[in-house]
């Protein structure tokens, strides 16, 4: 009997070993992992478990059944306002990331960010896919706070900052800073690359915060015929493509979700799924029973699905919480979930949910919140209150019965429309004066040793896309810089991209492979003979050489000036034909 009580003693003593060895090598911490998954223009209706009769999202309708589900979450109707409300919890007027393009779509970088903060707390951190936060230093993903990023530039894959061969296939990103070529459609790779960065936390013990966004379904519509072929008889081709891109990526999901399980990672991984913004293709044929899609202030364009897993916490097992949410709660939430410390100075306009969360139940304080991007503008904005809505300042509706805001009715209640709209008024005095604020690119540091300016991040017409250049070329801007370290620079006008090899005054041929189009996209040959650069009030001019791919001027540039740097391609006539849409400027001395 004795034997065998030593002999049962000592197998608990090596099975406790075991698993607290296995523990401690998942995460010596003890703190949750964090995977958050952004969706590019899927809306709330653009899924399985939301009710639409068409589309296979069958995983991630499982990761619904597992989750706690925030039905009434709201974000921007726009992706690059959502992204930086997401990872600094303030409304993109304080941030700064309030638009799309245009100098608009950077984070001020006073401004910490989640992956900061993780990293502070002894995360690894690590983003893969879409940022649009900005592109050049300070204002990349490595610069605020990402360990290791894979992603391409600007909205997403084909746009001007993009790499110019680029079409979801086979492509070229940047790691960390430096362009790699990766095999496989885009969503596959974004995917692949963060299941083996999280393979690597879990083999040193650190607890990861992954941030997953894609660039999918966003236009241009490429995906597998297989995917496409899957809807092309019950919906519009558009339609079609943009749900195949959907359940692509819901196979991703699936690959993930397995790769947790295998892997001992999904108990302690709050894993949160959502999207940036309404949907950008779907809305007339499934839409939830709401108005409005992408960039409306109807409750189409920002109402977008929220889940929220973690196991170990008891937190899923599909319940629903109705309160009034937003994507600036995320980041005060997930701090406290995580334990983190926060650092002294960091304020949010988002409210903590934890406790809600954690409890399943309960209401939160009374609040208001503003939806508005790009500009301030009353007419072009959104105000919720529970279940109210003014919308554009002049239209109310109640959505608890009237989803589809098909009913206007400000006169039937006056109080409650004239309070929503002095809230609105406040709340505009307020950002009014933050939205002069600039963020100049820095130059001539050793962070980025050659920096490339493109259209798609000049302030001036709307240019971050080929398409925008076919039915007009004459677009022009400036790009606000700082300029680190004394020096000469060099810096050259190119009209296309340098690794394309065109020519100045020659065409743009890419290759289309968007099922809405059909062939080539052709940017026709402007003649280009001259160029002219303008940094603040000096002026530089110089003829273009035979077939040049660009011009290149040297200039002396000081240690803490800054400048307005402008570029213009000039006929033999010294007419301006249009702004140098990329511009690569570097300390050469």
């Amino acid at each position: 009997m004795e034997k065998q009580i030593v002999r049962l003693s000592f197998i608990f003593l090596v099975l406790i070993t075991f698993l607290s060895c296995d523990r401690g090598k998942d995460n010596q911490s003890g703190k949750p992992n964090v995977i958050l998954v952004v969706i590019d223009d899927q809306g709330y209706g653009d899924l399985g478990a939301h009710g639409n009769p068409y589309i296979a999202t069958p995983n991630i309708d499982q990761l619904y059944s597992e989750s706690i589900r925030f039905t009434d979450f709201h974000v921007c109707p726009m992706c690059t306002p959502t992204r930086g409300a997401l990872l600094t919890g303030k409304d993109p007027f304080r941030n700064g990331a309030v638009f799309v393009t245009q100098g608009k779509s950077e984070i001020h970088r006073s401004i910490p960010t989640m992956a900061n903060v993780f990293a502070e707390n002894g995360y690894s951190t690590g983003h893969f896919g879409k940022w649009h936060l900005g592109d050049n230093y300070p204002y990349r993903p490595q610069d605020r706070g990402f360990q290791e990023t894979i992603h391409h530039g600007a909205w997403g894959i084909t746009s001007m900052v993009d790499y110019w061969s680029n079409d979801y296939y086979d492509d070229t990103y940047n790691h960390n800073g430096e362009y790699e070529t990766y095999k496989g459609y885009c969503t596959d790779v974004w995917f692949d690359e963060a299941i083996k960065w999280i393979k690597k936390q879990k083999e040193s013990s650190k607890p990861f915060f992954a941030y997953l966004p894609t660039n999918v379904p966003h236009v241009p519509l490429i995906v597998d015929q297989e995917f496409t072929d899957l809807y092309k008889d019950d919906v519009p081709l558009n339609v079609a493509a943009f749900y195949g891109m959907i359940t692509q990526c819901d196979n991703n999901i699936e690959k993930l979700e397995k790769f947790l399980a295998e892997n001992n990672l999904k108990e302690n991984t709050i894993f949160i799924f959502m999207t940036d913004n309404g949907t950008d293709q779907g809305q007339d044929v499934y839409n939830a029973g709401m108005r409005g899609k992408k960039t409306s202030y109807y409750d189409g364009g920002h109402r977008v699905p929220f889940y929220i897993r973690w196991p170990a916490k008891g937190i899923g097992g599909g319940k629903n919480i109705n309160e009034l949410t937003n994507v600036t709660d995320i980041f005060p939430t997930l701090i406290q979930l995580c334990g983190l410390d926060k650092p002294e100075t960091l304020s949010f306009d988002g409210t903590d949910l934890s406790e809600l969360i954690l409890k399943g139940k309960g209401k939160l304080p009374d609040r208001k919140i503003v939806v508005s991007y790009r500009e301030l503008n009353p007419d072009n904005s959104a105000v919720l209150w529970n279940k109210w809505r003014l919308v554009n300042n002049k239209e109310l509706y109640n959505i608890e019965n009237d989803i589809g805001q098909k009913e206007n009715v400000a006169d039937q209640f006056p109080d409650i429309f004239n309070e929503m709209k002095d809230y609105y008024q406040k709340w505009y005095e307020e950002m009014l004066p933050l939205q002069d604020q600039k963020d100049y690119v820095l130059v001539g540091t050793e962070n980025e040793k050659e920096t490339f300016l493109s259209s798609a991040n000049w302030i001036g017409d709307y240019c971050d896309s080929y398409t925008n250049i076919l039915p007009n070329p004459a677009k022009f801007g400036y790009w606000d810089i700082e300029v680190v370290s004394s020096g000469t620079y060099e810096i050259a006008l190119y009209r296309w991209d340098k690794e394309s090899g065109f020519t100045l005054d020659g065409e743009f041929i890419m290759d289309n492979n968007d099922v809405m189009h059909d062939g080539p996209l052709v940017v026709p040959a402007l003649p280009v003979k001259a160029a002219q650069l303008l940094i603040n009030d000096k002026q530089f001019s110089k003829q273009a050489e035979v077939e040049a791919t660009h011009v290149t001027f040297e200039v002396e540039l000081n240690a803490g000036e800054k400048c307005k740097l402008a570029t213009k391609l000039l006929d033999d006539k010294g007419n301006e034909l249009c702004g140098a849409y990329f511009t690569y400027l570097k300390k050469i001395d």
